[in-house]
């Protein structure tokens, strides 16, 4: 204030106009800062938003089922091939495939959404999610059966915390979880939507067929008129 000079108009006006000045340059770094500052924030929110949407699904994934076989079976097709071979049983082998065995198309859709899952935890899981998923990966490439249950139960206190809910009450005995099993209703609609499909088809054939006989049928119609009519 003391640099301040009212002894004349122009001294006035050249203060306010430097006074305006300083005001708009410190606004405008003031707004620069606060823009900077609102989108780094919207991207950190987009980040933790996306990591929650993965690892929501990867823990639908690993625990959907609380009934029935909890372990994730590595044996592939090939596999089961390979083992009916070496025993001189190949036909059994691939019936037991076609029926529903340890290389059903069931048994490998699980595994393969259970390594799909183990993968995007490795990608964007905490250290102790990483270590339980790299364990998994591994027990999987040995060839042994893997039990999902405590990685399960690493997302949901993650995600649990990360919404900002209340943990699970201690004194509640959670059931053991394991890997969802695909549902087999979609591919039996599809076949019962082609099958219909077919039908469809099929019956529009007919139609068109019957259409045909008529128009024959309509070309040899007497007419009493006819000049060339044979008396």
């Amino acid at each position: 204030m003391h640099n301040l000079d009212f002894s004349s108009w122009h001294s006035v006006l050249v203060t306010f106009i430097g006074l305006a000045l300083f005001t708009l340059i410190s606004m405008g770094i003031r707004l620069l800062m606060m823009m900077t500052i609102q989108q780094r924030r919207e991207r950190m929110n987009r980040q933790i938003n996306e990591r929650l949407r993965v690892l929501i699904a990867a823990y639908k994934t690993l625990g959907g089922s609380f009934t029935g076989d909890l372990s994730v079976d590595p044996t592939h097709l090939r596999d089961l091939k390979r083992r009916s071979q070496s025993t001189g049983d190949a036909e059994n082998g691939l019936e037991l495939a076609d029926n529903g065995g340890t290389g059903s198309e069931r048994t490998r859709r699980i595994r393969d959404a259970v390594e799909a899952a183990l993968s995007d935890i490795l990608l964007l899981g905490t250290e102790a999610q990483v270590r339980l998923a790299e364990r998994a990966i591994r027990e999987l490439i040995a060839g042994r059966p893997v039990h999902t249950h405590e990685l399960v139960v690493s997302l949901r206190d993650f995600i649990r915390e990360a919404l900002s809910l209340d943990p699970i009450p201690s004194d509640l005995q959670i059931p053991m979880q394991g890997p969802t099993r695909p549902s087999s209703g979609s591919s039996r609609s599809k076949g019962e939507r082609e099958g219909g499909a077919g039908r469809g088809s099929g019956g529009a054939g007919g139609g068109m067929g019957m259409g045909g006989m008529g128009g024959g049928m309509g070309g040899g119609t007497f007419d009493p008129d006819d000049p060339h009519r044979q008396s």
